[in-house]
Order: structure tokens, then C-alpha cells, then sequence
């Protein structure tokens, strides 16, 4: 992956033109053509700290793993810091590299791994554990640490074992799910698993997330999958998922399942698989409004019967285009209404059999069947978003993206309020250009969203915004609407992350969400697995008494 972007630098194309038009005039955007905007550093001349890192650590590292998978040149490193949020790509992109790991270490054995954990706590220096780097919540960057290792899980990338009568596999970690699925489909069988994120994240990136892919309407989520875990912890192994499931007491998968690598490592999953389908159908549909929409999707997910993909654009990302991203600017063909995408698995006969079922359901609501174009352009397309963020950022935009979820009753209320925080926060300060002239006003922002996880109590909502990066300092521009629209969502009834997870960035209003108490709870349950608190510090757990020292945030 590309150090100062996402995936594949060639797949991150200049804008068109129209496009560019775009941001520049109806955004106030400082495009090529009004002012110079800052290139990124180049990768060789980063400058990175020298690690703090001593020889005997070094040498204990390399003992537990083999001197050849401990890395400490500047390289290395620099690939190893932070995510992939847009701060996180701006920060690297101007040259700072403060996050930087001290070595990478990577091991290839769960035994290993404990040896690892055994010598940074003997020597207090924090672990993060390193999957495909795609985290965009600051789970990446532990704060308040002497030295910290990136302890990147590639080497440990087998399928270990197919169970075909239980429909049920054992994948380590290191596995990216392009590979993961390529190994699976050999033996006839999918994981049903496509976010986003699918091209670099890794399946143990995906289970210590929460992960949840674009299929989750017929595959169920990442943790959903999950039915057995081992870890390594600094105070010896867990082995979790002895069945299906279990009236035994508490689900203790669930406790490590979102732990973003807070109470231990995650060394191998076991999760159901699937035949892999006899084909697939997508298409798209259009709805009047953004409520009607919304309505059509609730009857679906709560009487059935559901297809393997349902998404809803909003009324703004229809009219941009955002659900085709390789052809984003020009939207539905009169860019009307919202476009959902519903796509189908199986045999011919149970498509066809099921999609006339969804099409009674969808045309009852008021949707109109647009056939299979729209649909079938989004599956082309559907993890080129990323890349669209990239080529956005390069032309002088910025562009985030953020998450919640709530029940059905709820999602009103909450789309006003964070598109009401973004859309507030990001007009605040103006922007100025030859197209646009100074108001005091300032430009609005371009506030977008999706529904692309639904369930019978409720959905998720995911929000694209798009702005000038502000004058002087887009990072303060962006973490004031982050903090209003965090704030939000916690006063709305949201959660704070559907499935991009907590990290740094969320934490706080996580503790918010769950309450002191349970803050507390997740406390005892970190300083018994990790006493010497050297497990990616400050990301998830806030320490004690100090859920009000981030700046932005507020005490629970």
C-alpha cells in the first residue's frame, strides 16, 4: 500500500475536470488552477526519530521473532505510522512523522507472538498490533508511550484448516481478504465478507474491528461470523469457541471481539464459510425521498425477504454520483430522488425467485426499478472509494467519512443532527478564492449519506463530507466538526461507530455511550490481561480520570 494514501497509487487518477469545476465552484475549493497546493513529502525525505529503542531490546526482540523480522530503518517505520483516516494522510503527507513506531516486529508463530508480549512487558515498551494499516479512528497511534513496536501480523497468513461438515474455517490473522477468499474459493467456499476496506484489511483487523462488510444484509457481519478465537495476552493465551453457542456463562468472544488489540493479540479465527454462490444480480432502484427510501428498506429487513446487498443514497449523494465513484459528478441520469442498490446470490431460479419477492416489497413502497445498470455500476466500483479520497485530496479537498447506527425510530433524527453539526461546523470559517470571495458565512461543506447495513430494529447511517480544507489549518478545521458531530450522535441516541471501531478518536464519546460503570468494567478487564498496560495504550479504554484530557472532548 502507498505510504502516503490508500492501496495502489496508480488506481488514484487525476479528477476530470468536471469534477474539479465542481469543488471549485460550488465549494470555494483552492484547486491547481487558483493556487499551488502543497504536495506530498517525498518518501525519502521523511525524517524519523531514532529509535528509542535500546540494544538490549533490540536484541530481545530479535531473539523472540529472528533478527531478519525486526525492521528499524526509516522506511519501515514510516509505512507503519498511523492509519488511514484523512488526518492521518495529511499529517503524513506534510512530513510528520511523530507516530512512527520504534521497529516493526514481525512474528510468525502465536508463540511467538507471547514472547513478544513477554519481553515489551519486561521492558515496558507498547505493542500495537498491525494488520493491513486501514484503520481510520486513530488505532494506530497509542498515546502517552516511552517506545512502541508495530507488530505487524503478515507472516502469519495461512488457512490453517477447513472443516466441511461444520462449514467452518480457521484463518490467522496476517491474512489479507483478497487472499483469505482466493484460499477459501478453492475449496468451494466464500466468506461472504466485502467492506470497503476488503482489498488491504486483514481478517484479524476485521474481527478486532467489528468489521462489517457490504454483504452484511445476507452474510451478517464480521462478528457475526466469528465462532472461536485464540489470543495471545501478556498474561498467557486464550482459547475462546468451544461451540456454536453456549449457555456456559458470558460470551467471552465478545470481549475481544472490538478490542482494536487492547486486550490482547488476535493469533486465529475461526468463522462459518459458505458455498461459494452460482451467481450474482445487482440492481438499482429509485425512491422519491430519502424517508421513503428508508421506510422501503425497514420493511424489508424486519418482514423479509432480504437480499445479500440493500443500500440507500441520500438525496445529495444520488445527485453526486457518490454510489459510482468512477463516475462520480454526474449521478442518477436526472439526478432525482435516492438510488438504492439490492443484489442477489444464488442459483439463476433463486434469484429470480427471490428478486420478484424484493420487487413486490420495493415497488409497494413507492420505488420505481431502474434495471440492472445502476446496480451492476456500484459493484464495479465499490472499493474505489477510497481512491476517489485520494485524487479529492490531491485537488485541494478535503473529504472524511464518518458512522453511527441506531434503531429505525431513531435514524431521523439522527441524519438532521450530524448533517446539522457537519454542515454548522464546516461553514464557520470562509474561504476565499478568485471563484468564491470572502463571506462571512463561509462556503457549506458537501454532506453526504448511505444506508448500507440494516437489521430488523434498526440501520447504520454513513456520512461523506467534502469542503475546502480551510485556510490555514485544515486538521483544527476538521477535528471541530468532528467533535460536533461525535457530539451529535451521543445526544441523538447513535452509537459512536457502526463498524470503523473506537481507536483513539472515538474513545471518550465511547465512554460517554456506555457510562462510567461499564468504563470501568472494560478497566479491570485490560489491567488483568495486561497489567503493564503496554497493549495499544490509550486506544479503546480510557485510562482513569482522564476521559477529558483529548482536546475537543468532553468528561462522560
Amino acid at each position: 500500500m502507498v505510504w502516503s494514501g490508500w492501496g495502489d497509487p496508480a488506481r488514484a487518477a487525476p479528477l476530470p475536470e468536471s469534477v474539479v469545476g465542481l469543488l471549485r465552484d460550488l465549494l470555494g475549493v483552492k484547486t491547481a488552477g487558483d493556487a499551488s497546493t502543497d504536495a506530498p513529502v517525498a518518501l525519502g525525505e521523511l525524517k524519523v526519530r531514532d529509535s528509542r529503542l535500546d540494544g538490549p531490546a533490540l536484541a530481545a526482540l530479535s531473539e523472540a521473532v529472528g533478527a531478519a523480522n525486526v525492521q528499524t530503518d526509516d522506511e519501515s517505520r514510516v509505512r507503519h505510522t498511523r492509519g488511514k483516516s484523512t488526518p492521518d494522510l495529511l499529517r503524513i503527507r506534510s512530513g510528520d512523522t511523530a507516530d512512527a513506531p520504534d521497529a516493526v516486529v514481525l512474528p510468525g508463530t502465536h508463540d511467538e507472538v507471547l514472547d513478544v508480549l513477554k519481553t515489551c512487558t519486561e521492558r515496558r515498551i507498547a505493542v500495537v498490533p498491525f494488520g493491513g494499516g486501514t484503520s481510520v479512528v486513530g488505532g494506530l497511534a497509542p498515546e502517552g508511550v516511552r517506545a512502541f513496536v508495530a507488530l505487524d501480523m503478515r507472516r502469519m497468513d495461512a488457512l490453517v484448516s477447513v472443516d466441511e461438515v461444520s462449514r467452518t474455517a480457521v484463518l490467522q490473522p496476517g491474512l489479507r481478504a483478497p487472499q483469505a477468499e482466493a484460499l477459501l474459493r478453492e475449496r468451494g467456499y466464500t466468506l461472504g465478507h466485502f467492506p470497503q476496506s476488503y482489498e488491504w484489511a486483514s481478517i484479524g483487523g476485521f474481527a478486532a474491528a467489528r468489521s462489517s462488510g457490504q454483504a452484511s444484509a445476507g452474510y451478517g457481519r464480521f462478528d457475526e461470523m466469528v465462532v472461536g478465537l485464540t489470543v495471545a495476552t501478556p498474561q498467557g493465551m486464550l482459547d475462546l469457541g468451544r461451540a456454536p453457542k453456549s449457555a456456559a456463562g458470558p460470551d467471552l468472544r465478545q470481549l475481544v471481539l472490538g478490542s482494536e488489540g487492547a486486550f490482547g493479540v488476535i493469533t486465529s479465527v475461526t468463522v462459518r464459510i459458505h458455498p461459494v454462490p452460482a451467481s450474482a444480480a445487482y440492481e438499482g432502484w429509485r425512491f422519491a425521498s430519502f424517508e421513503t427510501g428508508t421506510a422501503a428498506l425497514r420493511r424489508l429487513a424486519q418482514d423479509g425477504p432480504m437480499p445479500v446487498v440493500l443500500r440507500l443514497s441520500d438525496e445529495t449523494e444520488t445527485m453526486i454520483g457518490l454510489a459510482d465513484p468512477d463516475a462520480v459528478g454526474r449521478g442518477l441520469p436526472d439526478a432525482a430522488g435516492c438510488l438504492a442498490v439490492v443484489g442477489f446470490e444464488g442459483t439463476p431460479d433463486e434469484i429470480a425467485e427471490r428478486r420478484a419477492k424484493v420487487s413486490a416489497v420495493l415497488t409497494g413502497a413507492g420505488g420505481e426499478l431502474l434495471g440492472p445498470g445502476p446496480g451492476e455500476k456500484w459493484e464495479q466500483g465499490r472499493f474505489n472509494a477510497p481512491y476517489l479520497r485520494d485524487s479529492l485530496l490531491d485537488a485541494g479537498a478535503f473529504v472524511e467519512t464518518l458512522e453511527t447506527a441506531t434503531f429505525w425510530s431513531g435514524i431521523p433524527a439522527l441524519y438532521e443532527a450530524v448533517k446539522g453539526a457537519l454542515t454548522t461546523t464546516l461553514c464557520s470559517a470562509p474561504v476565499a478564492t478568485p471563484h468564491h470571495p470572502p463571506s462571512g458565512a463561509g462556503t457549506p461543506p458537501l454532506v453526504m449519506c448511505h444506508i448500507s447495513h440494516v437489521y430488523p430494529t434498526g440501520a447504520s447511517l454513513y456520512f461523506t463530507v467534502v469542503s475546502a480544507q480551510g485556510e490555514d489549518d485544515a486538521l483544527g478545521h476538521w477535528a471541530k466538526a468532528k467533535h460536533a458531530a461525535n457530539n451529535a450522535i451521543i445526544s441523538a441516541g447513535g452509537t459512536i461507530s457502526h463498524h470503523h471501531g473506537v481507536g483513539t478518536d472515538h474513545r471518550d464519546w465511547y465512554a460517554r455511550e456506555i457510562g462510567p460503570l461499564a468504563t470501568d468494567v472494560l478497566r479491570v478487564i485490560k489491567d488483568r490481561l495486561d497489567p503493564a498496560g503496554i497493549l495499544n495504550p490509550g486506544v479503546l479504554v480510557p485510562p482513569a480520570g482522564q476521559e477529558s484530557r483529548r482536546p475537543g472532548a468532553e468528561r462522560p
